[in-house]
């Protein structure tokens, strides 16, 4: 059972009665790890259901307050308080939309309880309201459940029913509840087999709602979800982003790793001035980075706003993004006697230095071992402060010059996003560091398997086919692969 998270509540609330709901404050927290749909960080809650019934009483009074709205819900124009047909058929129709498959008769039955409160109140839509509240706080809503069905000869392997898949596939996409396609064409079999599965991915992704999703994916895998400027600023930051990741990904299918690589970036006039870079032909467009040193996504403000720490740069929050989010490499925490308070800035040697002298764990015994892969990594991003302007100095610190100097450890010496960039492409680890941050968020946890593991080892050949590999082609792998199409049985905790 895996929970949705606010982001997917909000969507499919929205697909099914067309009512706008911002439920992340109202729903217990999603937990980023560093995606927010990590199931085993979710926990059943008295606060979980106390929201969800707030939230389906609202949702519910606004459909049937909304003459459009219900109208948009209930296929057929009820006769009277009791009209029964009419309102089994609407429960039929939308309980398959909310439940994301065909209910059972005995679920059928047990929603025809309600149309006692029409004929008590003589109003029809009494149990139209009745019933939504109940379809939006129920287990089948809120939880995507795949149990699928055993499979003979694999213990503990289940196929998850076409359905099941249907659901899995749709929140991997485009984020919300199953389309009305998707269920017709699920009901026809056309799910069952492999070619049917790539065929339905081949057409979510060619909707708008696949471009945001994976633009979600993207920034809370690289952590500029939320990027913390100036609205204006941050608006055109995501733009900037977004239009890169939209080229490179859908309208080329170029290699990932061209978001690395490329020699231009998508700016607005406003964005332009703020970089120091040529204004673009009209309001907004594609500009060259020319020889300002910028390079692809590491040079854009949203990246390298996202691990700002004490109202600066954090050379040691850079390159542990770099590490963990481009690499993959995983830090355990130190020892307990060399914690250090994290909540205040480095002091060094001495606290009045400049930071490359203060940001010194990467030369203290003890801390090396993993500073070492840090820090040098940050300082040669330095020249870029928290919303991605170049300086020479630091933040309050004209006496401190910023060389910009860094190096990755077992690599080599750069200087700046376009010389690290080649780096990280040149190193060949990226792509299977984006195979698995995508297999983590598919699987709705952090920890893999042997059996994942083994799965990313075949998928990224076939998703590079000789050469870098492609996200598009990553995800359609994905998603008509075993792992993908069954579940196996977790062992108790």
């Amino acid at each position: 059972m895996r929970r949705l998270t606010a982001k997917e509540f909000d969507a499919s609330v929205f697909d099914l009665v067309q009512v706008v709901v911002d439920s992340e404050t109202a729903l217990p927290e999603d937990l980023r790890t560093p995606y927010d749909n990590d199931y085993t960080k979710q926990q059943a809650s008295e606060a979980l259901i106390t929201a969800a019934d707030s939230l389906a009483g609202s949702i519910a009074a606004e459909v049937v307050a909304d003459v459009d709205k219900r109208a948009s819900i209930v296929p057929c124009e009820p006769s009277g308080p009791t009209d029964a047909a009419c309102y089994q058929s609407f429960v039929a129709s939308f309980g398959r939309r909310a439940f994301r498959r065909p209910l059972s008769d005995e679920e059928k039955t047990g929603f025809d309880r309600f149309l006692q409160f029409a004929e008590d109140e003589g109003d029809f839509w009494i149990a139209v309201d009745s019933a939504l509240r109940a379809f939006l706080q129920h287990p089948s809503f809120l939880y995507r459940i795949e149990l699928g069905v055993p499979v003979e000869g694999e213990d503990g392997v289940f196929r998850l029913t076409d359905f099941e898949l249907a659901a899995r596939l749709s929140y991997l996409l485009i984020g919300s509840t199953t389309p009305d396609w998707l269920l017709d064409d699920t009901e026809g079999g056309k799910l069952a087999t492999i070619d049917g599965v790539r065929a339905a991915a081949d057409e979510m992704l060619e909707s708008a709602r696949a471009k945001s999703q994976i633009a979600r994916f993207h920034a809370m895998w690289l952590g500029y979800e939320k990027i913390p400027l100036a609205a204006d600023l941050a608006a055109d930051l995501q733009k900037e982003t977004g239009a890169l990741l939209e080229r490179v990904v859908f309208e080329q299918n170029a290699p990932w790793v061209d978001m690395l690589r490329s020699t231009e970036t998508y700016l607005t006039s406003d964005l332009a001035t703020h970089y120091g870079l040529d204004q673009p032909s009209g309001a907004e467009g594609w500009v060259s980075y020319a020889d300002s040193g910028r390079q692809g996504l590491l040079s854009q403000g949203s990246f390298l706003s996202a691990v700002a720490k004490f109202d600066d740069t954090s050379p040691t929050q850079r390159g542990l993004l770099i590490r963990t989010r481009l690499f993959c490499q995983e830090f355990s925490l130190p020892d307990a006697s060399l914690m250090v308070n994290v909540d205040e800035p480095p002091a060094g040697p001495d606290p009045n230095a400049c930071k490359e002298l203060r940001y010194n764990m990467w030369e203290t015994d003890g801390c090396k071992m993993c500073h070492s892969m840090l820090e040098p990594v940050g300082f040669g991003l330095e020249n870029y402060d928290t919303a991605g302007r170049y300086r020479e100095t630091e933040l309050n610190r004209p006496d401190c010059t910023i060389s910009g100097e860094g190096k990755l450890e077992g690599v080599g010496s750069f200087s700046g996003p376009s010389e690290l960039a080649n780096m990280l492409i040149d190193d060949g680890g990226v792509d299977a560091c984006i195979a698995q941050q995508l297999l983590r968020y598919t699987l709705g946890r952090y920890e893999m398997s042997d059996y994942e593991k083994n799965l990313l080892d075949r998928l990224v050949p076939i998703a590079q086919n000789g050469g870098e590999l492609r996200f598009k082609d990553l995800l359609i792998e994905l998603v008509s692969s075993d792992t993908f199409r069954h579940r196996r049985l977790e062992a108790a905790k």
